[in-house]
């Protein structure tokens, strides 16, 4: 945890979730905190919930409206001048089918999960570079590697911050930038409750599968763990991310386990 101390911390998705755990285990660990999501009563709920509040700024921005991203980013180095690491999590899923998705549904989750993810961290790591590097820690999802049943817009998006980012790892990895991709699997978090049905609405249903997940706390430290470590990329989760290996070396094995796995 010591890889944190006294560093230059942005997470985005803090309000709730893995960004809430992260938040505060960052803090213990003495971090300098921005914390951004959408809702900044529920960003104030969390930094008053933190070890050190007096070090933790709120930043709030839709990451899905550009304006907002720019205008984040411009707050974030005004605070502090550098950013050390970021943490992208901000994101939103899915729970509809493929066909009964319209177009304009699955850009708006491109415009959060993707363009806006990929926007902050150009912004940030432009300013990285320009102070000696710095790391990236992008949330993805074991659906990064493979679809799944009612996540095609959001298996989509995750599979393109993969490729992105990969790409962006060898373009400035000789600039001091690190790059780590996170692929969570089950965690219990709400995050199906807040993922778009097929009008594009809250689902307020929460799934079998996320309420058996490990907890947000223990995720939270096997991520910090991983990236302290600089990992390039890694899996965090029970059972589900053996997934990772079982595609690999038994493709046909795995599709089957797959079509027989509940959506929900």
């Amino acid at each position: 945890m010591t890889y944190f101390t006294g560093k230059v911390v942005w997470v985005t998705g803090a309000s709730s979730g893995i960004g809430e755990a992260l938040t505060y285990a960052l803090s213990a660990a003495g971090a300098k905190m921005i914390i951004s999501a959408r809702r900044q009563d529920e960003l104030q709920r969390v930094k008053m919930a933190c070890k050190e509040p007096q070090t933790v700024h709120i930043i709030p921005f839709d990451q899905g409206i550009e304006a907002e991203v720019r205008r984040a980013f411009d707050q974030a180095i005004a605070l502090f001048g550098q950013i050390d690491i970021l943490f992208n999590n901000g994101g939103v899923s899915q729970r509809a089918e493929a066909l009964q998705t319209s177009l304009e549904l699955e850009r708006r989750i491109f415009e959060i999960n993707y363009f806006g993810n990929v926007l902050l961290s150009k912004l940030v790591t432009t300013s990285m570079i320009q102070h000696g590097g710095g790391h990236l820690v992008i949330t993805s999802s074991l659906l990064g590697k493979w679809g799944f049943h009612l996540r095609s817009s959001y298996a989509a998006t995750k599979h393109a911050l993969h490729g992105y980012y990969e790409s962006l790892r060898f373009e400035t990895e000789k600039a001091g930038i690190v790059i780590t991709m996170v692929m969570p699997g089950f965690i219990a978090t709400e995050i199906s409750k807040h993922a778009f049905d097929d009008q594009g609405k809250p689902t307020g249903h929460m799934d079998a599968n996320q309420a058996g997940g490990i907890s947000v706390e223990v995720c939270a430290q096997r991520i910090l763990d991983g990236v302290s470590r600089k990992k390039k990329e890694f899996g965090v989760g029970g059972k589900e991310i053996n997934g990772l290996l079982v595609r690999r070396f038994f493709p046909e094995l795995f599709h089957q386990i797959l079509r027989k796995k509940s959506a929900r």
